[in-house]
């Protein structure tokens, strides 16, 4: 294993979680979903850390692949799910997670629009960019709602 090689596919899988089966997307978005306690900034910081590493990493891993988008690489869906998280509101309980976590798979799964483009692009930056923009459009949605129905509970 070439240097650095172990540390991208630890970055990648989440420290294993993309072995995990079935559906490893959806445990690597539920992994994040903790991070909630840390607020929209502690969240939005998170999606770009996660982002940035994960976009190393993929790179690192699809080397000249620039095809393939494994399944086991998670680190995208973290990524976008720490960014749906960071549109509820500090103090944000099961409730609002629960929906940021169902938007932003629905959104990943379905993949319309924005997503589907995305999806489509090769190498690090298409396996990375398809997240983002879920995580994204689904954080989107999260304050749209949270405008039209302001007591709605998070």
């Amino acid at each position: 294993m070439s240097p650095g090689l172990g540390l991208a596919m630890a970055v990648a899988t989440m420290g294993g979680v993309g072995r995990l089966r079935p559906g490893p997307g959806t445990w690597a978005s539920a992994l994040v979903l903790p991070a909630v306690l840390l607020g929209p900034l502690g969240c939005l910081a998170l999606g770009l850390v996660l982002w940035a590493v994960g976009f190393w990493a993929t790179q690192r891993i699809l080397g000249e692949d620039t095809a393939a988008d494994p399944a086991w690489v998670v680190v995208d869906e973290g990524a976008g799910q720490a960014l749906a998280l960071a549109a509820l509101p500090v103090g944000a309980g099961v409730t609002g997670a629960a929906l940021a976590f169902l938007l932003f798979r629905i959104l990943d799964i379905v993949k319309p629009g924005p997503v589907g483009w995305a999806d489509r692009r090769h190498g690090a930056l298409g396996v990375m960019l398809d997240d983002l923009l879920a995580g994204a459009i689904a954080a989107c949605l999260i304050l749209l709602l949270r405008a039209a129905i302001p007591e709605v509970p998070l």
